[in-house]
């Protein structure tokens, strides 16, 4: 009898593991490249767990078919070779039928060209924002693959320059990062400033990760500027503002969105600051931006809703996650067909959230298409894999930064009409 218990018990126990290993084999994996260290850091920190706590949302609302989504997250170092690498072995040895990533258009430009693209793998940028991926949809190089929740820079530097002159900040200096993302963002805000009536004093390019910046600051002093529009990130950004102040220059600033950093005003000093503006890919409150502002900070340790990147990286994870639902699978061509089902203009709302995504699961399972309005704002995509949206003009002051007003796409590329 005992003989009979234990081979019971133990039929029982493998038909547990073999039941366990099962659940486990249809899990889909989903590799995340994002910059955990380096300049980006900051981004890339609150990206991946951004993305994270979608997918524990999508989960626990039951997931691909009671299957989970789980992650493969890399670190690129912000380094472009680094992010290729981890894209590589993603893809060939992984198996992944997407990847989220880079934050920022140096790490995401090389791996869809290099590995993304050639492979016909899903890639969904949460805030790569150079006018570059643009013009790689439409030369056909992204092999349809490409998707980004954030607005090109060909718009946002025209709301910079609007915002510049309304601030009174007629006569600009720049230091940019010397990427592709610093290039593109200085040349659509130098055409539309200098039509706006603004004057350009220097034009200083930098290269990233130097221990001093004092040279690019000299050089950015000629012509007496009396502002400095700051193209950077946190970490480096800090550096050349600290570099600038003490040579003297004027302690007025435009910054872009990465500047929005708690980081960068503690390095720089708040006192530094108190005539900084600045402009971000913005966003329309829905119930998900209610939502990721209440409870992001809980579940990330501490990070708040409104770090660069976070907002729209729940966004990437959550609509790549709805469109692994649609496709039923981990398939590449399935995900990249099922992106726009779940992102129609003509679907049922769906809202961030595990009550939200069981709604949509819902849906799904009937046939039907939906609308994830996203912590950014409704979300739809062109053929370029671009969206539309508002820019968020802001202001710091004592520290902190304060939203000022808003500028839309619609307005932007009406300025932009208006210059030609």
């Amino acid at each position: 009898m005992k003989k009979l218990f234990l081979a019971a018990t133990m039929l029982g126990v493998a038909a547990g593991l073999a039941s366990t290993a099962q659940a486990a084999d249809c899990d889909v994996t989903i590799g995340l490249v994002l910059e955990l260290t380096g300049p980006a850091g900051e981004y890339g920190q609150a990206g991946a767990k951004a993305v994270e706590m979608a997918f524990r949302d999508f989960n626990d609302a039951g997931g691909v078919n009671g299957c989970k989504i789980i992650t493969d997250t890399r670190d690129s170092q912000t380094q472009g070779n680094v992010a290729v690498d981890q894209a590589t072995q993603l893809v060939n040895i992984k198996k992944v039928p997407v990847i989220i990533g880079g934050i920022i258009s140096p790490m995401s430009i090389p791996m869809l060209t290099s590995v993304t693209a050639p492979a016909g793998v899903v890639q969904v940028s949460p805030a790569s924002s150079s006018p570059t991926l643009t013009e790689l949809g439409r030369q056909g190089k992204t092999n349809g693959v490409f998707f980004r929740t954030i607005t090109s820079d060909a718009l946002q530097g025209t709301a910079a320059a609007k915002y510049a002159v309304d601030q009174g900040l007629k006569k600009i200096a720049i230091v940019h990062v010397n990427n592709d993302f610093g290039v593109n963002m200085v040349r659509e805000f130098s055409d539309a400033y200098k039509k706006l009536g603004g004057t350009i004093t220097s034009v200083t390019p930098y290269n990233e990760k130097q221990s001093s910046y004092a040279s690019e600051a000299s050089a950015a002093m000629a012509g007496d500027p009396e502002a400095l529009y700051l193209v950077s990130y946190p970490v480096d950004g800090a550096t050349v503002a600290r570099a600038w102040i003490s040579a003297g220059g004027p302690q007025k600033f435009l910054l872009n969105d990465g500047m929005n950093s708690e980081d960068f005003i503690k390095a720089v000093g708040a006192q530094y600051l108190n005539d900084a503006y600045g402009t971000s890919s913005g966003t329309t409150e829905t119930d998900s931006t209610k939502y990721f502002n209440g409870n992001f900070a809980a579940f990330s340790g501490g990070i708040k809703p409104d770090a660069p990147a976070a907002d729209r990286s729940y966004d990437a994870g959550a609509i790549v996650a709805l469109a692994t639902a649609k496709a039923g699978k981990g398939d590449a061509a399935a995900i990249k067909a099922a992106i726009p089902q779940v992102t129609d203009p003509n679907g049922t709302p769906i809202h961030a959230g595990k009550d939200e995504f069981a709604k949509a699961l819902a849906l799904i399972k009937d046939g039907k298409t939906i609308k994830y309005e996203g912590v950014i704002g409704p979300i739809a995509f062109d053929q370029y894999g671009d969206i539309t949206g508002p820019f968020r003009l802001w202001k710091i002051k004592d520290g902190v930064v304060t939203t000022t007003g808003e500028i839309s796409a619609h307005e932007v590329g009406q300025i932009k009409a208006s210059l030609k």
